[in-house]
Formats: structure tokens, sequence, C-alpha cells
């Protein structure tokens, strides 16, 4: 939000002797700027709001022992990395310690490791044997956790063989297990970015409006740049008013070239020009930004189906990737825009923001064991370089780190 205000003006009061021209240029900068900040910012809103689950709904365990725990959600707390965000410069404050990728990965998943964790504690103190009681409320818990029914139950079939076959009865016995069996379904090995041994590598990035889809292009722009790759950007949202200045103003940012058209042009037209730009200029990474668009408009779900053919036409073997954005915050509707997605487009990878700050993180589990299509990067914070590589090590020791005792 701090980017974009920088290049929001203040509107000035009608002056009659004001030139028609400077009228005009004063409207287009306040719309321009009002519209990147009303899209695809970390306070965007959907454009509908889908159905969850009947499984959220569910009640049971937590009902008969009447424990109440608001949900993560609903508390206001502030990340730990933004809560500094508001320092001035020029003040004698200590500087920031810059963390790392772990420490950001735990912090950003407090809130998901407390929805776990705590209620995990709380069902082993309220039932000690390993009882039906027991297993119905694990499975509550997970499935609360948006780890999706399926795989609650699948996940709490295999603790219960494992404990059978270990012979164990005592219930604070069982949380090992758990760990262990959930960090064997995140275990499947990375799945890094696909480039191709011809330049440039092609990625089509798609997705639902307000999900960090053009903020996310951005971050990844920069890290390829950080990799001493050449990266170009393709301005193909043609239809949202403001999209294409917005991308321009990210790519000046980041500092990489960007192919644009008017706006209401052609997103096909902007493709075949950017290929054939991104091989004159020796690029090494071309990334497309795609309209959003709901998964359930047949229409504009065809039309981003087609700008994959031009692509594929273009420059045979590509999109390398195709990287479906998801808003880690939505839960189980991430797994109904996913399948939706990879239908049309043929999704490679997925792109996983706003997972810093949510108590919906269990929906990485769903991902992984429902549609087989691997996490590649992850959001875990605003700045920059906070998109990172998915490791699912890392993500299952971070989601079961100790929390540090306050001095």
């Amino acid at each position: 939000m701090a980017f974009f205000d920088r290049f929001k003006g203040k509107k000035k009061e009608k002056n009659d002797e004001l030139v028609q021209q400077n009228e005009i240029q004063e409207e287009e900068q306040e719309s321009e700027a009002g519209e990147a900040l009303d899209n695809d910012s970390p306070e965007a809103i959907s454009e509908v709001e889908l159905p969850m689950e009947e499984s959220q709904n569910r009640s049971g365990f937590f009902d008969k022992f009447k424990i109440k725990k608001k949900d993560a959600d609903e508390q206001d707390a502030v990340p730990e990395e933004s809560q500094n965000s508001d320092e001035k410069p020029g003040t004698d404050s200590p500087p920031k310690v810059k963390l790392g990728f772990f420490e950001k990965l735990k912090n950003g998943l407090s809130k998901t490791r407390q929805n776990i964790n705590e209620k995990i504690e709380i069902l082993v103190k309220s039932s000690k044997k390993l009882d039906e009681d027991f297993w119905e409320g694990l499975e509550e818990i997970l499935i609360q956790s948006d780890v999706g029914v399926n795989t609650s139950v699948e996940l709490v079939e295999n603790i219960r063989k494992e404990a059978k076959k270990q012979k164990i009865n005592d219930s604070s016995e069982v949380v090992a297990l758990i760990r262990d069996e959930i960090k064997k379904l995140l275990d499947h090995g990375d799945a890094p970015i696909n480039f191709p041994p011809e330049k440039p590598a092609v990625i089509l990035v798609v997705g639902v409006n307000g999900t960090g889809k053009t903020t996310s292009i951005a971050k990844l722009a920069y890290k390829f740049k950080q990799e001493q790759r050449k990266v170009m950007l393709a301005a193909a949202d043609t239809f949202r008013a403001a999209a294409i200045d917005q991308l321009q103003i990210w790519a000046d940012r980041v500092g990489v070239d960007i192919i644009k058209h008017q706006e209401g042009s052609d997103p096909g037209a902007v493709v075949y020009d950017a290929i054939n730009a991104a091989r004159a200029r020796q690029a090494d990474v071309l990334i497309i930004d795609t309209a959003g668009r709901l998964q359930n408009k047949t229409n504009l779900m065809k039309e981003i189906g087609k700008v994959r053919n031009i692509i594929g036409r273009e420059m045979p073997g590509a999109p390398h990737e195709v990287l479906l954005v998801l808003d880690a915050t939505t839960g189980q509707n991430a797994i109904s825009q996913a399948r939706h997605f990879e239908e049309v487009t043929g999704v490679t990878g997925l792109i996983l923001t706003k997972l810093d700050g949510t108590a919906k993180g269990g929906i990485v589990l769903a991902i992984v064991k429902e549609l087989n299509i691997p996490v590649k990067l992850v959001g875990i914070g605003e700045g920059l370089e906070d998109l990172r590589d998915f490791s699912p090590q890392i993500f299952a020791e971070a989601l079961f780190a100790e929390e540090e005792e306050e001095s």
C-alpha cells in the first residue's frame, strides 16, 4: 500500500484559470493511482464470496467439551514483520534484524500452529484414552484447520494404524505420530521452477481477482533478477482498468522491461509481441500477466485458454510453467479455484500468497494431497523478497516449531 500511495497525487480544487490540459492530467493521475490501490492490494476483496464446503460447519467433539476459542482469523493481531512498518526514518531505533526464511515462515504460521497444536493439546488432556471420541476429535481439528475432509480422514486412519502397530494406548503419545504423518504427507520433494534449455522460459500467471496476482508477478521478477536472470513482463491483462499501469509501476520498481498495448486490446496480440521481443532481447524469463477472472465464468476461462494456445503456437513447448496464484486465507475455496483453472490452463504449479498471518495454513496439506499440483512458491510477507521457493520439509518444521518463551 505504501508504495502505491507515493503515486497517488492529491486532487487540487478546481480553478477556472487553469487550462483544460492540466485538469485532464490531474484526473488521469488520480484515476490510475486509485485503481492500483483498489486491485490486488492486501486489502482487496474477491468479486464473489464462494460457498465453503459443508464440512466447515461440522460440530462435534468441541461442542461436547464446550471449548470456546475464537478462530484465529478473527483476531486482529499484526504479523511480526509488519509491526515495525510505521517506523520513521531518522529515529534512533535499533536496526531491524533480517529474519531467515525459516524464522519468517515460523512467524507467519503462528496462527495456523496455534489453531492446530493448541486444539490437539486440549484434545489430549480431555481424552486420555485412544477411544472413538479421541479419533473423532482429531479428525475435526484437522478439518477445522482447512486440511480438508478427505485428507483429514486419511491422516487419522494412518495415525490409528501406526498407533496400533506400536501398541500405543495413551493419547499423549500420539502427538509425535500426528506430526510424523503430516511431515510424510508434505514430503513429496521440492518442485523448482522449470527452466528449459532454450530461452526464454515462458511463465503464464493466472488467478482470481484479489489473490495478489500482480504483486506476486513483481516479486517473482525480483527473485529471478536477484538470480542474475534477465526478466521481461507482458501486460496481457488488458481488461481491468489500470492493470497495465500498475504492472508498469512494478516493472519500473524492480527494474525490468515490459511489453504492453492499449487498454482493451487483444491479450493474444500482447503475448505474440512479448514472445518475439523476449527472443530479440535475449531474455531469460518472460512472465505473462493475465486478467484476473472467476473460475465459474466460462467465457473468460476460454479466453485464457486461447492465450495459452497462442503461446504454444509461437514457441513450441511453452508455456513452461502455468502458475496459479491462490490466497491462503480463502481456505477450501482455493481447492475449487485450482480444479477449475487446472482444467482450462493445465496448471503446473501454485503460488500460495498471504500465508503469513492466516489460521488456514492447513490448506497446504489439502492442496498437496487432493490436487497433486505442487506448491512452488509461498508468500510470507509484503516485501519484494518475501516470495520464496516452497520446501515441504521447512514448512513441516515451521508448523510444529516450539514457541519461544518471552523473557
